[in-house]
């Protein structure tokens, strides 16, 4: 039996983690002043003073992995959390069973901290979304103890379903974004980056219908389903020569005939359809679709086209005001971030939060929780997401998030910054006109 030929790029990881490990830290600037320096004291030692019980309930979301819109115990522990702590939850939310609402303060600005507590399927929480939990958790804790004290308001949302099920997209039509002027959480990796870009995702399923027949006996009375998925399969396949650079496309067959001697009558395949930029990611999504129109064509079968069998993920606008930011909060807890494009932008994936960040400004930082070169979404980076250095992160990121969070709310001039960011970077987006 012969085995799969492994891939040897351990030269090229190795450079790159030199390159990551020789960077140093980027300048951190901000023109903005921020909180006052007794609130953001204040802010910091509450999340320390909590940091022990921040850290077990990380480990407890990460004992206890739940998939998307299945994550009772996690949402139940969070919403525990908060109570124990005096907050009023409102759980279920958004009409969602496992989203999760509190808010603190009064009136306008108000920032909404993310928590996302979903797992994947076999691996747990590879992606460490127990992290991101407790910091959005513990970064909302401790502003709502001294947000009085700037004005505004802070709230938490639990968003379910990250990993394919769209959460965010869902919260957003359910109004849960209408009355917020900014959205901030992180992400564990194995390395602290201010600003990483994500880029956009559709899912697309294709059925072909073909006509069955003996196979031996009378193969020219059948159309063969399974021939037309197999031209599309390749059709894609000659497409990536002539993508952008940051384009993605990889899929699977879902169905390919019931006997070898019974010519297909119906196959399927489903595809992630990924790029940076929502025009250019509509220009992919027309070629996908002329392939598999052609594909059904050539074999003489019919096609069924689905977009968007899980909510669409848009790219990430990430706000560079706001982003500073937490790049100067996160220093102050001693974290080195890495200059802009060290980590190869090409090395990414796609989040909801990309839905967020084209309806309110947003910020999705990257938080070290592993040694460099760990990827997200294996076994060996859910063990790194309730070690030490994840138990750190969580208090560090609480901190950094709390903090950005509260110079929002007290500065009105990096308020303006963030808002003309936003605006030049598109304003707000009608997600649902272009998305229904």
């Amino acid at each position: 039996m012969s085995t799969p030929t492994p891939p040897d790029y351990t030269e090229f990881l190795q450079r790159l983690v030199a390159r990551i490990t020789s960077a140093g830290g980027a300048a951190v600037q901000s023109p903005y002043d921020g909180a006052p320096a007794a609130v953001a004291d204040a802010l910091e030692a509450a999340v320390v003073d909590a940091g022990d019980d921040l850290v077990a309930l990380s480990h407890d979301i990460h004992a206890h992995p739940e998939l998307g819109y299945a994550e009772h115990h996690a949402a139940a522990a969070v919403a525990a959390f908060l109570r124990d702590r005096g907050h009023e939850v409102t759980a279920p939310a958004y009409g969602l069973d496992t989203a999760v609402h509190a808010r603190a303060g009064e009136g306008r600005p108000r920032v909404a901290f993310l928590a996302e507590y979903d797992a994947l399927p076999g691996i747990g929480h590879a992606c460490g979304h127990n992290v991101i939990c407790t910091t959005a958790v513990g970064g909302f804790l401790a502003a709502a103890a001294v947000v009085s004290q700037v004005g505004g308001s802070v709230e938490l949302i639990g968003t379910p379903a990250e990993e394919g099920g769209g959460g965010k997209e869902v919260i957003a039509r359910a109004g849960g974004f209408d009355e917020v002027d900014a959205a901030v959480m992180l992400h564990p990796f194995f390395a602290d980056i201010a600003s990483h870009p994500f880029i956009g995702v559709r899912t697309v399923e294709a059925v072909f219908t073909g006509m069955s027949t003996h196979a031996s006996a009378m193969p020219f009375l059948g159309r063969n389903a399974l021939d037309a998925a197999v031209q599309a399969y390749t059709g894609i396949a000659q497409l990536r020569q002539h993508m952008l650079p940051t384009d993605r496309v990889h899929g699977i067959f879902t169905d390919g005939g019931q006997k070898p001697n019974i010519v297909p009558e119906r196959a399927a395949v489903e595809f992630y359809v990924r790029s940076a930029e929502p025009s250019t990611l509509a220009e992919l999504c027309r070629r996908v679709d002329a392939i598999f129109e052609g594909a059904a064509a050539q074999a003489g079968c019919g096609v069924e086209v689905t977009w968007d069998v899980t909510p669409v993920y848009l790219p990430t606008r990430l706000n560079g005001p706001l982003t500073n930011r937490y790049a100067v909060n996160a220093a102050r807890r001693g974290r080195q971030l890495l200059p802009p494009d060290v980590v190869p932008a090409a090395m990414t994936g796609s989040t909801d939060l990309g839905n967020v960040s084209v309806r309110v400004p947003a910020i999705h930082p990257m938080i070290g929780v592993a040694p460099f070169g760990v990827s997200l979404h294996t076994p060996e980076f859910e063990g790194h997401a309730a070690s030490p250095a994840a138990d750190a992160a969580v208090v560090d990121g609480a901190v950094a998030l709390g903090l950005t969070a509260l110079d929002y709310l007290a500065d009105e001039g990096l308020r303006r910054a963030v808002a003309d960011d936003f605006d030049a970077a598109g304003g707000r987006m009608d997600v649902e006109a272009v998305y229904p």
